[in-house]
C-alpha cells in the first residue's frame, strides 16, 4: 500500500521570499471553472477557423458567450486535467502541485482524512494575496475534509450525511481569500446551499450558476476593495450531476434540445449502445452547459460594463470531462478523451493575441502559468510541480523546449483503519498524453500490470482502436518517467515503475 508523503514546506519564509510590492498595473484574474464539462462541449469547435486545428466534432450545443470569448482568447487544444477528479483536480489547481503534494489525492469526504489540502502549502491565492491582491471564492471547493465544525451547529458535521462529503471550512483554511461564499460539494442544482466570509449559512432557491454569477457580479461591483487588483474565482458545479429532470436545469435552456433525438445529440462514433441509461442524460447536461455559458456571459458584461475588460486576465475551463455515454458508465477519472481533455481559455486583451494553441497544459501548470502571465514569474513559490507554459502561451510558438507530455494519475482508497477510515492511498493508474498518443496503465495491488490503453489520438481522435505497439508503448513509458520523477510520485518512490517497466519486457 502507498502512503501519502508530504512535502515539508514553511509557508512564512516561503511567502515572504516570494513577496513583492503591489502595482495598480497588475492585472486583475478572473478564473470560472463549471464542473465536469469536456472539451468538446463548445459550439466553435464546428467553425472553421477552429475546426482546422483537431479532430473532433463538436457536441451539438448552443454556447453563444464561448464562441465570442473563443474569438477574444487563446484557446488551447490539449489542456488535460492530469487527474480528472474534482477534489484532485483542485488541489492540484490552487498549489501547482500534483495531488500527493497537494495533500489531496482522493476526491474529500469524511472517511478519507488523508485527503485534505495541506494548510502549509502556498496557493495561488496565498501568493496573490501576499502581493496586495483582493482575493475571492464563489461556489464549490471540495479540496476540504470535512470534520464537525459545522458553524451553525458546532460539534456536528454540515449535515447528517454518512459519509459526509460537503463541508464548511474556516477562516483560518482560506489561503489568502478574503471574499468567501462557497461550500465544499453539494449536487442539488435548485436549492444550493454557501457560507458566508463570516460562516453565516445562506440556503438558495434557484440554479446555483445565476445565483453564483450574482454574487460573482455583486462582489465585482460593490464588495471588492477598489484600490485593489483581484483574482476571482467562480467555481459552478453544473453541468456536474445530476442531469436528470427539471430540477436540475433551467426550463428555457432544456427547451433547447428537449425534442432533439438522442442519435442528435450524441454525435460520437464512440458512443456504446451498451450505456443508452446514462445516454438519456444528454439533453440535461447539454442544458445546463448553455446555461452555465450564459452566466459566464453575465459576468462577462459586468467586467465590461465597469471598465475592467482590458486590465483582467480572464480564464474558463473545468476540472475534468464528461464520457456521457462513451467508452464507461464514469463520466470522469479515466485517460479517455471525453474525461480528461478539458476547455482551456484565457484572455489578455493587452498582453495575449487571440489564437489556436496546442500546447500542452496538464493541471498543476495552471498556477505558475497565470502567475507568469500577470508579470508574478519571479513569485511562483519553490514548491511548485507543474511547469510554467506562459511562454509558449504568448508567442503561439510550441518550439523544442515546449512540453511533450502531461501525466494521467488515478488514484483509489488504500489501507483503512478499524473505523473504516482511509488512511493511505494506492496509485492504480499513470500515465502520459503527448501531441499525438495517449498511454494509461493499470496495476492491481500485487503492482501487476492488469490493463494497458494506448491510443493514437492523431488517426483515433475517437479512442476507437486499443493499439498493442510495443515500441510505442516501451516509448511513452520511458517518456513518463522524468514527469513522474519531477512529481515525486509514488510509482518512483516505491519502485512501481521499475517493476512495470520490467513486466514490459518480458512481453
Amino acid at each position: 500500500m502507498l502512503t501519502k508523503r508530504s512535502v515539508v514546506i514553511t509557508s512564512s519564509a516561503a511567502l515572504t521570499a516570494v513577496m513583492h510590492a503591489a502595482s495598480p498595473e497588475r492585472p486583475n484574474i478572473v478564473y470560472v471553472f463549471p464542473d465536469q464539462m469536456r472539451n468538446h462541449a463548445m459550439e466553435f469547435w464546428n467553425d472553421e477557423d477552429f475546426s482546422r486545428h483537431v479532430k473532433f466534432k463538436a457536441d451539438p450545443v448552443y454556447t453563444p458567450t464561448l464562441n465570442r470569448f473563443a474569438r477574444e482568447a487563446v484557446v488551447l487544444t490539449s489542456a488535460h486535467s492530469s487527474c480528472p477528479l474534482s477534489s484532485p483536480h483542485r488541489g492540484m489547481m490552487l498549489t501547482g502541485m500534483y495531488p500527493d503534494g497537494s495533500g489531496v489525492p482522493l476526491n474529500c469526504n469524511a472517511t478519507r482524512p488523508i485527503s485534505n489540502l495541506r494548510q502549509d502549502a502556498i496557493t495561488i491565492s496565498d501568493v496573490l494575496s501576499q502581493q496586495g491582491y483582493d482575493c475571492a471564492y464563489i461556489g464549490k471547493l471540495h479540496v476540504d475534509y470535512p470534520t464537525k465544525n459545522n458553524p451553525q451547529k458546532p460539534g456536528h458535521y454540515v449535515s447528517d450525511r454518512t459519509p459526509e462529503w460537503d463541508a464548511y471550512t474556516p477562516k483560518e483554511r482560506r489561503h489568502g481569500f478574503n471574499f468567501w461564499y462557497s461550500y465544499g460539494t453539494f449536487d442539488v442544482h435548485k436549492e444550493p446551499h454557501y457560507w458566508d466570509t463570516d460562516g453565516n449559512r445562506h440556503d438558495i432557491r434557484e440554479w446555483s450558476p445565476k445565483h453564483e454569477a450574482d454574487v460573482a457580479i455583486d462582489y465585482l461591483k460593490n464588495k471588492r476593495d477598489a484600490s485593489k487588483p483581484f483574482f476571482m474565482v467562480v467555481s459552478m458545479n453544473p453541468p456536474h450531476s445530476p442531469y436528470y429532470s427539471l430540477d436540475d436545469v433551467e426550463e428555457q435552456d432544456f427547451n433547447l434540445y428537449k425534442d432533439k433525438a438522442l442519435s442528435e445529440l450524441l454525435i460520437r462514433p464512440n458512443v456504446k449502445a451498451s450505456l443508452a441509461k446514462k445516454q438519456k442524460s444528454a439533453p440535461y447536461y447539454f442544458a445546463s452547459v448553455t446555461g452555465v455559458d450564459r452566466e459566464f456571459g453575465r459576468i462577462l458584461n459586468a467586467l465590461k460594463e465597469l471598465g475592467l475588460d482590458e486590465n483582467t486576465i480572464v480564464v474558463f475551463t473545468s476540472d475534468h470531462g464528461e464520457t456521457m455515454g462513451s467508452h464507461l458508465e464514469d463520466p470522469k477519472n479515466s485517460p479517455y478523451t471525453e474525461s480528461f481533455n478539458v476547455p482551456f481559455m484565457i484572455r489578455y486583451p493587452s498582453k495575449l493575441t487571440p489564437h489556436v494553441n496546442p500546447v500542452l497544459l496538464g493541471t498543476p501548470d495552471i498556477m505558475p502559468t497565470l502567475l507568469s502571465i500577470a508579470g508574478l514569474k519571479h513569485s511562483i513559490p519553490a514548491a511548485v510541480q507543474g511547469t510554467d507554459i506562459a511562454p509558449w502561451i504568448t508567442n503561439g510558438k510550441i518550439d523544442k523546449n515546449a512540453p511533450t507530455g502531461v501525466l494521467y494519475i488515478r488514484n483509489v482508497d488504500g489501507q483503512k483503519d478499524k473505523e473504516g477510515r482511509v488512511t493511505s492511498y494506492f496509485a492504480v493508474a499513470r500515465g502520459i498524453k503527448t501531441d499525438r498518443y495517449t498511454l494509461a496503465i493499470t496495476i492491481g495491488r500485487d503492482h501487476l500490470v492488469k490493463e494497458i490503453l494506448m491510443f493514437d489520438d492523431k488517426n483515433d481522435p475517437y479512442q476507437l482502436t486499443n493499439l498493442s505497439d510495443k515500441k510505442v508503448i516501451n516509448s511513452l513509458v520511458k517518456q513518463m518517467k522524468p514527469l513522474l520523477q519531477k512529481a515525486n510520485d509514488p510509482w518512483i518512490r516505491e519502485g512501481i515503475y521499475d517493476k512495470v517497466v520490467k513486466q514490459l519486457v518480458k512481453k
